[in-house]
C-alpha cells in the first residue's frame, strides 16, 4: 500500500478513536450519555467505511475476486438489521440480556477471526503465501483465541441466568456448585497454557491445528465453569467484566492482524470494563480478583432467611395512605430498584413526582451502583422518562441526607438498602448500602416479602417507622397519582 493510502487510513482511525474516547467521557455521566452515543457511533462508522477501504486495496493487491468482499457487505448490512430490530424491540427490563448477548457475539467473533488468521495468514497479510505463521502472532492469536471463547460461552451462561426462563440447571440464577470445582477450573487452565504454547513453539508453515482446536475447546469450556458458581445477586458485575474480556480478546486480535483500530478500540472497552468492574465490587463488597476468576457469588445466597419473614410483623398500608404521608412531606428521597423496571413504572414515578413537587416537596433520587441488573441499569430507566439529572443522586453523593430526610420511598428494590450489611455477622457485612434506614418515615413498594437476590431477609421492612405497599409498582403509583391529585 502507497504511503499517502496508509496516511489516509492512520489519519482517519485516529478521528475514530478520538470519538470513541468521546463517547466514553459523555457515557460516564447522563446527563452527556446522549452526546456520548453520538460520539461512539460516529466513531465506529469512521472507522467501518476506513476498514472496508482498506478491504479494497488489499484485494487489489492480492488479486482476490469479489466474492468474499461481498459475503462482507452482506454481514455488515445483515447484522446491522438484525442489531437495529433488536434494539428496538428490547424492553428496559431485558436491557441486561441483550447485553450478554452482545459481548458473546463480540467473543466468537473473536476466535472466528483468529481460526481465519491461522488458516490462512496471508489473506491478511501477516505472513506470505506459503511461509510460517511468526511466533508473535501465534501468541496473540492464542490470547486473543483463549480470552474469545472464554468470553462467548460465558456470556451465554449469563444472558440465560439473567433471563430466567430457561430450565437448564446451568441457566438457573442459583449457583452451581460441586466438589473440586476450583482445582478442576485451575486444571482446565494449565492444559488450555500447555496447548496455547505447544500451538506457539510449533515448527514449519501448517500450522499446528490440534492443540489450538483443542485449546478453544478448553477455553469454551472454561467460560461456562468460571460464570456457573455466580448466582444472580452478582450478575451485574459478571456483565461487567465480561464487557472487560471482550474488548482485550478484540484487541488481541488487533495486535495479529496489525489494525490499530482494533487495537485502541478494543483497550478502551477492556480497561473502561475493568474499571467499572472495579467500582461495582467495592460497591457489593467482593474481592476484585475473585471476580476476574470467576470463583465469587453465592455465599450471600446460602444466608437466606425464607421462614422469619413469615413470622415477623410488618406494617402495611395502602397507596393512599402513602400519598398523604409523601403529600405532607417537606423532602423525599425515592430509591428505585429492579421492581420499578419490571413494571415498567419509569414515567408514572415521573408523574408522582411532578405532582409532589407542585406541592412544595423536595424530591430527588438516590441511585445505587448495583441496583438492577446491569451497571447503569436505573439511570436509563429514569433518562428515558426525562427525569431531571439534577434530580438524581449517586449513592456516595447523597448517602449524608437520609438522616435529614422525611420519607424514603422504595421502588422495588431490596439488597440495596438492606441495613443486614451494617451487621459484622451477616454475609453482605461490609456491602455498601444506600442508608435509607436513617430516614424518619420509610415507605416500601414490594409485590411480597420474597427476598431479593442476596436471598436474606431485609430488615429495612421490618422497623417501625416502615410501611410496606404491596402491588405491582405501576399500579400502585397510579393510584399515589389519583390520591395526590
Amino acid at each position: 500500500m502507497n504511503a499517502i493510502s496508509m496516511n489516509m487510513v492512520t489519519l482517519f482511525y485516529l478521528v475514530a478513536s478520538v470519538c470513541f474516547i468521546q463517547a466514553l467521557k459523555g457515557l460516564s455521566s447522563p446527563s452527556t450519555a446522549r452526546v456520548g452515543n453520538v460520539f461512539g457511533m460516529s466513531g465506529m462508522a469512521i472507522a467501518v467505511v476506513t476498514t472496508i477501504a482498506l478491504m479494497l486495496k488489499l484485494r487489489e493487491q492480492l488479486n482476490s475476486g469479489g466474492m468474499g468482499f461481498g459475503l462482507v457487505l452482506l454481514g455488515v448490512v445483515v447484522g446491522g438489521a438484525i442489531g437495529a430490530v433488536a434494539a428496538r424491540r428490547v424492553e428496559m427490563t431485558k436491557m441486561p440480556e441483550l447485553v450478554a448477548a452482545m459481548h458473546s457475539l463480540i467473543g466468537l467473533a473473536a476466535v472466528c477471526i483468529a481460526i481465519a488468521a491461522v488458516s490462512e495468514p496471508w489473506a491478511f497479510n501477516i505472513a506470505a503465501r506459503g511461509a510460517a505463521l511468526p511466533f508473535g502472532n501465534r501468541l496473540e492469536l492464542f490470547i486473543g483465541t483463549f480470552v474469545g471463547a472464554v468470553t462467548f460461552s460465558g456470556s451465554v451462561i449469563a444472558f440465560g441466568k439473567l433471563a430466567g426462563k430457561y430450565k437448564f440447571r446451568l441457566f438457573q440464577g442459583a449457583p452451581v456448585r460441586y466438589p473440586g470445582q476450583h482445582i478442576i477450573n485451575l486444571l482446565v487452565a494449565i492444559a488450555i497454557v500447555a496447548l496455547g504454547l505447544m500451538f506457539c513453539f510449533s515448527a514449519g508453515a501448517t500450522p499446528a491445528w490440534t492443540p489450538f482446536i483443542i485449546m478453544a475447546a478448553l477455553a469454551f469450556v472454561l467460560g461456562v465453569l468460571i460464570i456457573i458458581p455466580i448466582g444472580g445477586a452478582d450478575m451485574p458485575v459478571v456483565v461487567s467484566m465480561l464487557n472487560s474480556y471482550s474488548g482485550w480478546a478484540a484487541a488481541g486480535i488487533g495486535f495479529s492482524l496489525n489494525n490499530s483500530m482494533l487495537i485502541i478500540a478494543g483497550s478502551l472497552v477492556g480497561s473502561s470494563g475493568a474499571i467499572l468492574s472495579y467500582i461495582m465490587c467495592k460497591a457489593m463488597n467482593r474481592s476484585f480478583f475473585n471476580v476476574i476468576l470467576g470463583g465469587f457469588g453465592g455465599e450471600a445466597a446460602s444466608g437466606g432467611g425464607g421462614g422469619a419473614q413469615e413470622q415477623r410483623p410488618v406494617k402495611s398500608g395502602s397507596a393512599e395512605d402513602a400519598a398523604f404521608i409523601l403529600q405532607n412531606a417537606e423532602s423525599v428521597i425515592i430509591v428505585p430498584g429492579y421492581g420499578l423496571a419490571v413494571a415498567r413504572a419509569q414515567h408514572t414515578v415521573k408523574e408522582l413526582v411532578d405532582k409532589l413537587t407542585e406541592h412544595g416537596v423536595t424530591v430527588r433520587y438516590a441511585i445505587h451502583p448495583v441496583a438492577g441488573r446491569m451497571p447503569g441499569h436505573m439511570n436509563v430507566l429514569l433518562a428515558e422518562a426525562e427525569v431531571p439529572y439534577d434530580q438524581v443522586a449517586e449513592m456516595e453523593d447523597i448517602n449524608g441526607e437520609f438522616g435529614q430526610t422525611d420519607v424514603v420511598l422504595v421502588l422495588g428494590a431490596n439488597d440495596v438498602v438492606n441495613p443486614a450489611a451494617k451487621d459484622p455477622k451477616s454475609p453482605i457485612a461490609g456491602m455498601p448500602i444506600l442508608e435509607a434506614y436513617k430516614a424518619r418515615s420509610i415507605i416500601v413498594n414490594k409485590r411480597s416479602m420474597a427476598s431479593g437476590y442476596a436471598g436474606l431477609d431485609n430488615d429495612l421492612f421490618y422497623q417501625p417507622n416502615t410501611m410496606m405497599v404491596f402491588g405491582d409498582a405501576k399500579k400502585v403509583i397510579e393510584s399515589m397519582v389519583k390520591a395526590v391529585e
